[in-house]
């Protein structure tokens, strides 16, 4: 999923940049309003992130110009104009969400996943996306479309990373998936992490779906090769 981050100061879009990357988004940048629209004509982000104060073209009048396209993409503002009257005049031009600097990175996941989670229950119907059914891996049912996966009554939050991660170990049962593999599938070629960064992902999203992360049946390991689901 591609999300446009619209930004006029450099750190905090890189900061931003990070944070969505680190989630499993694909991210597309613009320093300024006329950038931001010109790059989604180009790239067609599903999910956009403007900045309020940008040079040229505010992040009202962007939200503005592409509600008046008909465009239905989650908009989010991330802004320091953070008065209620800020936040009113965003949601009336049609923004989802509002978010005001500065900002802790769990509320700004936060956010963005429900979003996500609002994207992929509105976009097309699940039968066209297989991609979007559920599935039980262990005790666990997986549900894309909340980004969440459940235990009983227990929801337990994923990433779009983690989904990526849980799909294609569900898709091989049984096989042992190397390193590589995993990497070019869940973070893509043109990402270059060390194994360190699988490893360490692996490790964080055990302690959240597994009864005993100490001894997982749901992702296990291959000790010099990769992971493996065994599969019912």
């Amino acid at each position: 999923m591609k999300i446009l981050v619209a930004e006029d100061d450099i750190f905090t879009r890189r900061g931003l940049r990070e944070l969505f990357e680190n989630e499993g988004y694909a991210v597309v940048e613009a320093g300024d309003g006329e950038q931001a629209l010109a790059v989604f004509e180009r790239e067609a982000p599903e999910i956009v992130c403007l900045d309020v104060m940008m040079p040229s073209v505010d992040g009202y009048e962007v939200c503005r110009r592409l509600r008046a396209r008909g465009s239905q993409v989650p908009i989010l503002f991330i802004s320091a104009k953070g008065e209620e009257i800020d936040k009113v005049v965003g949601l009336e031009l049609g923004a989802d969400d509002f978010i005001t600097k500065p900002f802790g990175v769990k509320e700004v996941v936060a956010r963005i996943r429900a979003v996500t989670r609002r994207y992929l229950t509105s976009s097309r119907p699940r039968e066209e996306d297989p991609d979007r059914s559920p599935f039980e891996m262990d005790d666990l049912m997986v549900v894309p479309d909340q980004l969440r996966a459940f235990r009983g009554q227990q929801a337990i939050d994923l990433s779009l990373r983690d989904l990526r991660l849980l799909q294609l170990l569900h898709a091989n049962p049984g096989k042992v998936l190397d390193r590589n593999t995993i990497l070019n599938q869940c973070w893509g070629v043109d990402y270059l992490p060390s194994s360190r960064t699988l490893d360490q992902h692996v490790s964080q999203l055990r302690k959240r779906i597994e009864l005993d992360p100490k001894h997982p049946r749901i992702i296990r390991t291959v000790h010099g090769v990769g992971y493996r689901w065994e599969g019912e």
